[in-house]
């Protein structure tokens, strides 16, 4: 049995990249973020949040994360994000993909996609504050 905790099309609130006046500069960072849970957190006795992943928290960080700088690379807030998620024992993998748009014309979209297991996590769990 697995479970997971799906979070979809959630618009940033951040400034990633430096373009030149001529070049097109998204303007829209989308992420999508599936965090493999314990299912002893979703098939729950008590009707309690307790009983339950309390992913707000979670949320909250990676919103912080998103204002508190402006990133030149999706890569570095990917990573931030993933050091939080890591700081979250309850999340025992994840699927994080962060895309932006336009990249060219007004059109298209362009992502990077990064998938963690639980031992990956456990790796940079070990190794944290810095990654």
């Amino acid at each position: 049995m697995k479970s997971t905790i799906e979070l979809f099309d959630f618009e940033l609130d951040v400034v990633i990249g430096t373009y030149k006046d001529d070049e097109i500069a998204p303007d829209t960072h989308i992420l999508d973020l599936t965090l493999l849970i314990e299912p002893s957190l979703v098939i729950i006795d008590k009707d309690t949040m307790d009983d339950v992943f309390d992913y707000d928290p979670l949320i909250k960080g990676i919103n912080t994360l998103a204002k508190e700088a402006h990133y030149e690379t999706q890569e570095m807030l990917i990573t931030l994000i993933v050091k939080e998620c890591s700081k979250y024992d309850a999340i025992k993998g994840l699927d994080l993909f962060l895309r932006k748009s336009p990249v060219s014309h007004s059109t298209g979209k362009l992502g990077v996609r990064i998938i963690l297991d639980e031992k990956d996590l456990n790796k940079l769990r070990r190794r944290a504050p810095s990654l």
